[in-house]
């Protein structure tokens, strides 16, 4: 029979780093198996809310956005960083041909 995932609320997410928050002289794996999860779940729900605390976009998952405004900022990024690197390729090239 196949296991079914224990689904966790965002309420349960923000109470289990509240509970590591308040207990700081337990380590995250004595944190985890108090609160009954995994260790590799706990360090998840740490490094999403710090992602979020950076203005970091939060992904849903495959990549997807929470909100359009993200979806667009992260295109605009990329497209940037791609021009910016045909510019450094075109430089190279440039100071190649010119010599």
């Amino acid at each position: 029979m196949a296991n079914k995932r224990k689904q966790i609320t965002e309420e349960q997410r923000r109470d289990a780093l509240q509970y590591v928050k308040d207990h700081p002289d337990l380590t995250m794996k004595e944190c985890a198996d108090n609160l009954g999860i995994g260790l590799s779940t706990l360090s998840r729900f740490k490094t999403q809310a710090k992602r979020s605390e950076d203005g970091e976009p939060e992904f849903i998952g495959s990549g997807h956005y929470t909100n359009p405004v993200e979806k667009e900022n992260a295109r605009l990024q990329k497209e940037l960083k791609d021009a910016l690197e045909a510019l450094k390729i075109l430089k190279k090239a440039i100071s190649i041909l010119g010599s």
